[in-house]
Formats: structure tokens, sequence, C-alpha cells
């Protein structure tokens, strides 16, 4: 039979089933076509008594199956539909599991989601030791769960603890991992992978011995009361970290405490029927909507002539300096780091080394790269090397004159395509450019702090910049797994223009009598990750108050500052930086209470607490200035902002974006809501933008 995604070949009447024909994504993903083409081979394969076993593998390199292709999830459009879905996938891996002949899963490569479920389905698992070889389920992430069988034959593979963990962070596991616990078989080296495979199809499995921990792990998963023990110890992390926000994590939980009953056909019932619950809720549908705008921000023009990094070089050695030579050795790019004084390029090497030693004392790193990659970094007094470099990032002093004397000098200093850029967060590329005699190859390449946790880089254009180099930068971003947005120049450009709004107003909020604790906590409850008064703790009150300044020279008005920052630096608190701000910090910049000596610059009466209140003087002015900045193309598109929002300052996921979540609330109400805050707190601040009232009146929306 001749199958659309699936290719067959029959040896000594062995089958092997090879995933990827036809497919034209670098990943290969399981479509309904190829549940269909399963489902026939499988009948197929039953009937015929000739069958000695089954192999499969993928046609591809670096990927057996990573998942089910996610428009399909995406389309369901009841709890119906997407539980009958997923018990024909589960008929179809059953079918697998079955077999009276043995069957093997091939995985080198990438094998998630619906990938896994299906070699788990298989009597026996062989990994690759390749670096591209990880096993994940990774549902959790969209929102839902394993709907193929996965949270049922998972556990009864590697354990109900060892299930839980992976089911409910979704985390992808190493072959050397997944063979050490159980999950995996047998691994081999990838150089000799498939020529084993008849001989590992019939071999015997060697029982795994278990260590100490292992077998205190199965004694409490086999007994009733201390089973109780591990679920109640996995909500309580699940509340910790997710605040409740997320229905997936804990749909599971309840799901896999039924697990017990042990018969597969009810369970797998619960298991699709939870599926469908989980697939209609909007957290499920934001995180689904999230997932497509992340995987179109990796597509770049590759009709252009891109330049590729291989070398790099950044100028400055503070903590932003010694976080972006880490960004450059990490990803596998040998950079110079230049600075004025061997002091700090002593601080640049250890902000680098400290983050490659977390790796080393975690055991992800060996001895061996740690020190290949801390080698990779050079440091340097001078330019000397430099001609050679294919990118430089600028990470000095936020200071024009000083800015545009270094570039002056920068430019003679470096081979004609090199690519220049800046790591200014609120100074005008545009006039940085200006000194510069060929501007085309210049951009801002604007990384957050820290750089090894924040994921966001925002590319700024100005008018002369070349497409090819934009472009470039683009692509080197996409590859080194952080993720880029476009935006052109402007004060503060956009993540910080958007922000402001929101730290600024926590500054009013707290002259009129707010508390420090209520404004964080109704952020917090929003699902941001940190409230204003803390973050303005973690960012420096005094580039805060610095960056918010500058913000009010570019932008007038609206953006006029409260005078509680400077206020508070005049008491000499910078935030975490200084162990003091809004908060004290301990000598492991852990945050503790709030700092007493803030309330000699706060009223002595507290305001009378209204919750609603708060969270739309917080959360409404951001989207009023997003919709200005999309007027005024800071950023093209939607899609581009939400995603800045939420890799930016980590805007609630759940919430689908900035703009996603003002969609929701409603337009008109939002307009409503900040022409009362104009009336009754500032005209200026609440004005509304004119963006965003002409979609209101037109009943439009972002989306």
């Amino acid at each position: 039979m001749d199958y659309r995604t699936i290719e067959v070949e029959v040896k000594n009447n062995i089958y092997f089933v090879g995933f990827g024909k036809n497919e034209e994504k670098s990943l290969t993903t399981i479509s309904e076509d190829t549940l269909q083409s399963l489902n026939e081979l499988l009948s197929k394969i039953a009937s015929d008594s000739s069958a000695r076993g089954v192999i499969f593998h993928s046609l591809k390199p670096g990927v057996f199956l990573a998942g089910m292709d996610i428009s399909v999830i995406q389309n369901l459009d009841s709890a119906a539909a997407a539980s009958e879905g997923c018990s024909k996938g589960q008929a179809i891996f059953s079918k697998i599991e079955d077999l009276k002949v043995p069957t093997l899963a091939m995985i080198d490569g990438f094998c998630l989601g619906g990938g896994l479920e299906l070699a788990l389905s298989c009597n026996k698992i062989l990994v690759s030791d390749s670096s591209h070889t990880k096993l994940g389920l990774p549902e959790v992430m969209l929102g839902v769960l394993p709907g193929f069988g996965g949270t049922y034959r998972l556990p009864n593979k590697v354990g109900m603890a060892n299930a839980l963990d992976m089911i409910l962070t979704g985390k992808q596991l190493r072959a050397k991992k997944a063979f050490k616990l159980g999950l995996a078989d047998y691994i081999l080296p990838v150089e000799r992978f498939f020529d084993f495979a008849e001989e590992y199809l019939f071999k015997k499995a060697t029982p795994k011995k278990k260590n100490m921990n292992e077998k205190i792990m199965g004694f409490m998963e086999g007994n009733f009361l201390l089973k109780k023990v591990i679920f109640s110890k996995a909500r309580e992390g699940v509340m910790k970290k997710t605040k409740g926000f997320y229905p997936a994590p804990l749909k599971i939980i309840e799901l896999l405490e039924s697990h017990s009953s042990r018969n597969r056909e009810r369970y797998l019932a619960k298991e699709a029927k939870a599926f469908g619950e989980l697939s209609q809720t909007k957290q499920s549908k934001n995180l689904i909507h999230l997932f497509f705008l992340h995987d179109n921000s990796k597509k770049y023009n590759k009709d252009l002539n891109l330049k590729n990094i291989k070398t790099g070089a950044v100028l400055g050695a503070g903590t932003m300096g010694g976080g972006i030579a880490w960004y450059f050795a990490s990803n596998n790019i040998p950079c110079f780091m230049k600075d004025l004084t061997k002091e700090a390029l002593n601080l640049g090497l250890k902000q680098a080394s400290s983050v490659f030693s977390k790796k080393l004392k975690r055991r992800r790193m060996s001895k061996d790269d740690f020190n290949k990659k801390m080698t990779s970094i050079s440091p340097t007094l001078t330019y000397d090397g430099f001609n050679g470099v294919d990118l430089v990032i600028e990470a000095i002093v936020e200071n024009m004159d000083v800015k545009k004397s270094v570039f002056k000098e920068l430019e003679t200093k470096v081979s004609e395509d090199a690519l220049l850029t800046s790591n200014t967060s609120s100074l005008s590329v545009e006039e940085m450019a200006s000194v510069l005699d060929k501007p085309e190859r210049f951009a801002g390449l604007h990384f957050f702090n820290p750089v090894n946790k924040m994921p966001l880089v925002e590319i700024i254009k100005h008018s002369k910049v070349s497409d090819e180099t934009i472009q470039s930068l683009y692509k080197f971003v996409v590859e080194s797994k952080k993720t880029p947005v476009v935006v052109n120049d402007g004060p503060g450009f956009l993540v910080n223009r958007i922000l402001a709004t929101y730290l600024n107003e926590a500054g009013y909020m707290l002259e009129e009598g707010y508390t420090i604790q209520e404004l964080d906590k109704v952020a917090t409850d929003f699902g941001l990750p940190m409230g204003p008064c803390h973050l303005m703790d973690e960012v420096g009150i005094d580039v805060s108050n610095k960056v918010g300044k500058i913000l009010f020279d570019g932008l007038g008005d609206r953006f006029r500052p409260s005078e509680l920052s400077s206020k508070v630096l005049e008491l000499g608190l910078l935030g975490k930086k200084g162990s003091k701000g809004f908060y004290l910090y301990d000598e492991k910049g852990k945050k503790g209470e709030v700092n007493s000596e803030i309330k000699s610059v706060l009223p002595s009466n507290t305001k009378t607490s209204n919750l609603e209140k708060i969270k739309e003087r917080l959360i409404f002015p951001m989207i009023n200035e997003a919709a200005n900045c999309l007027e005024d193309k800071i950023v093209e598109k939607v899609d581009d902002l939400d995603l800045a929002m939420i890799f930016g300052i980590g805007f609630p996921p759940f919430k689908g974006g900035l703009l996603k979540y003002a969609d929701s609330k409603g337009l008109s109400e939002i307009v409503k809501s900040l022409e009362g805050f104009s009336k009754e707190v500032s005209k200026d601040r609440f004005n509304v933008s004119p963006y965003l009232k002409k979609l209101a009146d037109a009943n439009q929306k972002f989306y």
C-alpha cells in the first residue's frame, strides 16, 4: 500500500515504518493523514501471520516525531470533538501496544508529545546519543495534557513521581537522562544507530538496577497513604509556581491520581475527556496563539545576502557586557570583550563565569566545556583582532556623546562588512548612526537584563540601515535561541516605552497613599511575574529614573515622571544592586521585607483599597501606550508587540499578550475607564490614544 506521510518497507518479515514522507517542514509532526495511514497499516500487520516485528523510525535526521500538528488542536471547536479525536488516536496507539509481534521505536532527534506517546506504545525504545535527541511531553505548555495515552503509559515506564515531573513541567530529557530514568531501554552512538535495528528489536531487555532513591520512591508509590503525599506535594509545587492561573497542571494531577485503576480503556476515556475540557479553556487558546506567534518569529528573509556571525566582540565589560560575552560564548561564537581597565574586564569575566558555573554545578555542563566556553572570551584593552570580527555589540555607559565618539573610532578598527550595534536601552540609534561613514551596517541590538534569562532582543532600525543588516541580525538572534522583535527608533523603543507607563503610574499611586505591598500584590495576582515596586528594584531605581526622564523629554507630558524615584534616590537607595530599595535584599539577592526607610518619602495616611481600580490604573495605560506605538509605527504588527511584552516583561502568557488581553476585556470598556481616570486623576497621563479610540468607536479589535 502507498501512504502519504509514512514509508513502509518489509525486510525479513519486519515492517520498517518511517515518518516524514512528503514532509516539507523541518520537524516532522503527526497529522490526521499520519494517524489514518498508521491505522490502516496496523490492521494489515495484525492480520499478517508472517510478520516478525515492527520498527518505527524517521526518514529525517534529527527528528523522530515532534508531536501532533498544533493547528489540529487549534481548530478543535468543542470539548466533545477534542475528546473524540483523542479517543481515535488512543485506539491507534493501543493497536501498537496490542500487536503480537515485538515493536521498537528508534529515536534519533526530537521525540515530543504524540511522538513520545507512540514510542511508549512500543515494547522497547532505542535512543541515539545525539545532542539533538530529546524526549518529552510538552502539552502542558499549550494548556492541555497528553491525550494519546501518555499519562497512562509514562507512569508505567518511569514511575509516578518521574512521570509527574515530566508531564507537569513539559521538560525535555536528553538521551542519557532518558536512559538513566528507564524511559529509553537502550542507547547507542548515533554513528552506528541504524546498524543494529533488527538486533535490538529482538534483544531481551536487561532489568534496570534501581538505586536507593528509586527503591524508596517505588515503595512510596505502592503505598496508598504515601502516594497521597506525592500528589499533595505535586499540587503544592504547581500552586506555588502557577498560582492557579493554569488549569492544565491541576487537571493532570487529578487525572494521574486515578491511575491506580489500571484498567486501560476506562483510564484512557478519562484522559480523552480531560483533554477535551482543557482544549476549550481560554488559557489553552491563548497559549496556542502564543505558540504560533513565537513560531512565526523564527522566520526571516533567506533571499537576501545575509551575514553569518562566526566571531563577535563586546565593548564594555560591565554586567551587560559580561552577559553579552556569555551569550556569544554559549552559542560557540568566540568573542573579544574590550574595556578601559583590567578591573572592568575581570568584572565582565566574573559575570560570564557565574552563569556558566551554575550549569557546571547542576551537571548540565562538563568542566572541559566550562573551560572551552570561558577561554572563547578574550578580554582586551585594545582593538587588536577587531578587523576579523563579524559583529560588534556596544554596551558602554548610556551617554550619547561617549557612544558617538566610540562608534566613530570603532568604524576604523573593523572590516568593511562587520556589523556594528548598540545595546542602548533608550538612546536614539538614528543619532548614533549619524557619525558613521557606513550607517547602513549599524543598528540597535537591545538585550534585556539578565541576558542569560531574558529571551527578548529588540532590533532597532533607523532611516539608513539596510535590510540585509536587519535580517542578518534577526537570523543571528533566532539561531542563538532568543526571540527577536524588529522596532523603529523612538524614545524607549517599544518595551521600555510601554513598561514606563506601568512603573510611572505606580509611583504616582504610592504618592497618593496606596501601599507598596498592595500594588505589587495586585500586579502578581493579575499574573505578572513581579509588581512595579519589586521590578524597579530589579531594574535599578537609578536606571528607572533616568529612562523616565528620557521618555518625558522625548514624548512629553503623558510621561511626566512622578517625583518618587528621585526622592528614593536622594535616600541613597538603588534597589537590589545596592541591597536596599523598596525592599531589603540579602547577600544572595533574595527579596525580604519592605524597606522601612522608604516610609519617609511616602504619605503617612494610606488610601482606601480598590483592587480593580489599582489593576486598571497599572494595566490600561500600557494598552493605551501600545496603541500609540502602533500608530507611531514603532512596531508594525500587533503580533510583534504582544510577543515583545510577553518575552520582554513577562506579561502573562495565559492571557495571550497585552493586546490579546485588551480585546478580551473589550476596547470600549478600556476607553471608558481611561476617560474616567483622565477626569479623576490626570488628563495628560490618561489621554486616550486616537488609535485606540478609533478601534473602540468602530467596535473593532486589535486582532
